[in-house]
């Protein structure tokens, strides 16, 4: 098994005054070479958004793009609606962008900042047509055990938000001093583990809050909880660029 930890301070910062942004890879003015991408995972942000402010309308195209919210309320627009949409804390957005989509996101609230995962990863097919979709899952459902958020379109997984490559997106709440083997899909997929809150033990390498590990080159691997922790996988396959 192969692991590279990825400590919460050494990700790229920028201060927009509105927008409080942490990347995992390059992105924007944030340049890393060792910091592309992960496999199939392009993007994975970590964002914090001033009350009534937001990204204004911007294009996208050819790109899985996955929003999280975890606290306060998102709202989106898109060309192929009008009305704003909120997602909520709970729930999971999905857009493939395919051949080409414009979009708007705003924090809802005109008082509470809106923190959120953003995650783009890139795509096994091109040009197809975009669409969007979001979903609610319950936190009960993902208490020490595996909640999947989002896998493949061509994967016959129920409940799940569909996207145009072979990943797969999950959760999980462990308790304290619980453990969890996360076994991957084959050898040539890789884990992304993000650890949302919380103190865990994986390969003997302990992660804090928003500290993450890369791991590739295994079936299968343990977490530890040190004490009650939530988790977020990204498993890709390991593709080039």
């Amino acid at each position: 098994m192969k692991t590279i930890l990825r400590k919460a301070e050494n990700r790229g910062f920028a201060n927009h005054g509105w927008l409080q942004a942490n990347h995992s890879f390059s992105f924007a003015s944030y340049y890393d070479e060792n910091k592309i991408h992960f496999g199939a995972l392009r993007v994975l942000n970590d964002d914090i958004i001033a009350p009534k402010m937001g990204f204004s309308t911007h294009p996208h195209d050819n790109m899985e793009i996955i929003t999280i919210p975890l606290g306060g309320e998102l709202k989106h627009r898109d060309s192929m609606h009008n009305e704003w949409q909120s997602i909520l804390p709970g729930e999971v957005q999905v857009m493939s962008a395919g051949k080409g989509v414009q979009h708007s996101e705003i924090n809802g609230s005109v008082q509470e900042h809106l923190s959120l995962f953003q995650i783009w990863i890139i795509p096994n097919k091109q040009n197809v047509e975009p669409r969007y979709d979001q979903k609610k899952f319950n936190q009960e459902d993902r208490k020490n055990k595996l909640q999947t958020l989002v896998s493949s379109i061509e994967e016959n997984h129920e409940g799940s938000l569909k996207i145009y490559q072979d990943a797969t997106l999950s959760r999980i709440d462990l308790d304290k001093d619980k453990t969890y083997s996360y076994t991957l899909k084959s050898k040539n997929h890789g884990v992304y583990v993000m650890n949302i809150f919380g103190n865990v033990i994986i390969n003997d390498q302990i992660l804090k809050t928003r500290d993450a590990i890369e791991v590739t080159q295994t079936e299968k691997f343990i977490v530890n909880a040190s004490e009650d922790s939530q988790l977020l996988f990204i498993e890709v396959p390991m593709i080039s660029l």
